[in-house]
C-alpha cells in the first residue's frame, strides 16, 4: 500500500454541515521522521464537539485549518517507527487524521492494550465520551441516592453512560431520545426508569412531567435550546445542571435564547460547564472504575460503526442530525 486516502476540510459551514465542506483525496503515504511513527488507523471517533472546531473563532480547542486533513481521536497500529519508545505492531491512541495512515510524533500517542477490551471501546466506553459522563457527574452533578436525574440525548455516546452511572448510584433516572427505538433501548437495555421521544411528545414540558413527576435534581445537559428552557421549569431546589454540550445549537447561524433562567435564582440552581481534557489527572481512577463496571456487566454500551474513511463526512453529518444510534465510530481498517 503506497496510497493514503484523506479527508480535507474544504470550507467553513455557516449553518448545517454538508458534503461540500469536505474533500476526499488520495496522496502518497509519508515516511516518519526522527521521533515519529507511521500509524495505520483502525478506528476513529466522531464527536459533536468537532462542529465547533469548524468555526473561525476562539474556543477551548484549536480550530480545523482549511485545506488540511481533519483530526479526531483514533486507534491505530504502528507500522513504521523512528523512535525507541514504540515498536512496529504496537497499538496506540491519539489525535490522528481522517485518513488511512498518519505520521505522528511518538510522544503524542499512547499505547493501548488490545487484550483488555475491543479497540473501539477506547474511543467510547473506555474513552473520552464515557469519561465526560463520569467527570460531569462526579464533579458537578454529584447525584445522591433517591434523587431524580434527567439526561438529554440519552442514547448518545455520553448520555448512555451518564444514565447508567446515575442508576448505579441509586437515582431515579429519566432520559429523552429522538426515536422510539432509542427510547426503548435506554429504558429496556440500559435500565433508565423512564424515557420519552422528544420528537413525538406533545410538548417538552409534558414529556418532562411524565418522566420526572417529582421534579429534576440533576440535569445532564447535552442539547440546550428549548430542552434547557423546559428543564428550567422542572428543577428542584438546589438542582445541579451539568453543562456538557448543546448540540441543538451547533448548526444554527443565530443561537436560540433561553427564557427561563430566572428559575435558577429562587431554586438556588448550580449550572456549570466543563471540558473533560481539563481533568486528565482523573483518568486512571476513571479507567479503573469503568473497566470494572464493564467487566461485571454493570454498564452496557452501543456503537454505531461506519465502514471506510471516505464515508466519514456522511457519518459526521448524520451524527449532527441525530441519525446515529450509539457512539459514532469509523472503522478505517481491520484490527490486527
Amino acid at each position: 500500500m503506497t496510497e493514503n486516502t484523506q479527508v480535507l476540510f474544504k470550507s467553513r459551514p455557516t449553518g448545517w454541515v454538508d458534503p461540500s465542506h469536505f474533500e476526499v483525496v488520495k496522496t502518497p503515504i509519508k515516511e516518519p521522521g526522527a521521533g515519529e511513527v507511521l500509524i495505520r488507523n483502525i478506528f476513529m471517533s466522531l464527536d459533536p464537539y468537532m462542529r465547533g472546531r469548524m468555526r473561525d473563532q476562539k474556543s477551548y480547542t484549536a480550530g480545523f485549518e482549511l485545506g488540511e486533513v481533519l483530526q479526531a481521536g483514533a486507534i491505530g497500529e504502528v507500522v513504521a517507527s523512528n523512535d525507541p519508545s514504540l515498536s512496529v505492531g504496537d497499538l496506540v491512541e491519539g489525535r490522528l487524521g481522517w485518513e488511512n495512515y498518519t505520521v505522528a510524533k511518538a510522544n503524542e500517542v499512547g499505547k493501548v492494550d488490545g487484550n483488555v477490551a475491543s479497540l473501539s471501546h477506547y474511543l467510547g466506553v473506555l474513552g473520552m465520551p464515557s469519561m465526560t459522563a463520569w467527570v460531569g457527574l462526579r464533579n458537578i452533578g454529584q447525584p445522591k441516592a433517591g434523587e431524580a436525574v434527567y439526561v438529554s440525548a440519552a442514547s448518545g455516546a455520553v448520555g448512555q453512560i451518564a444514565g447508567q452511572i446515575a442508576k448505579l448510584q441509586g437515582c431515579h433516572v429519566a432520559g429523552s431520545a429522538g426515536s422510539d427505538d432509542k427510547v426503548a433501548y435506554i429504558r429496556d437495555e440500559l435500565g433508565y426508569d423512564a424515557a420519552f421521544n422528544y420528537k413525538t411528545v406533545s410538548s417538552l414540558n409534558d414529556g418532562l412531567k411524565q418522566v420526572c413527576p417529582k421534579g429534576i435534581d440533576v440535569y445532564f445537559e447535552n442539547v440546550g435550546g428549548a430542552m434547557l428552557d423546559a428543564v428550567l421549569l422542572k428543577v428542584n431546589p438546589y438542582a445541579r445542571i451539568v453543562a456538557c454540550g448543546m448540540i441543538s445549537q451547533y448548526n444554527l447561524e443565530k443561537p436560540e435564547g433561553v427564557k427561563n433562567l430566572s428559575t435558577m435564582v429562587g431554586n438556588k440552581v448550580k449550572m456549570q460547564g466543563f471540558i473533560v481534557s481539563d481533568h486528565m489527572d482523573l483518568k486512571a481512577e476513571f479507567m479503573a472504575e469503568m473497566s470494572g463496571w464493564l467487566a461485571d456487566g454493570k454498564v452496557k454500551y452501543r456503537e454505531d460503526i461506519t465502514q471506510g474513511i471516505e464515508n466519514a463526512p456522511a457519518a459526521f453529518i448524520g451524527m449532527l442530525k441525530g441519525e446515529n444510534f450509539g457512539k459514532q465510530v469509523i472503522q478505517i481498517s481491520d484490527a490486527p
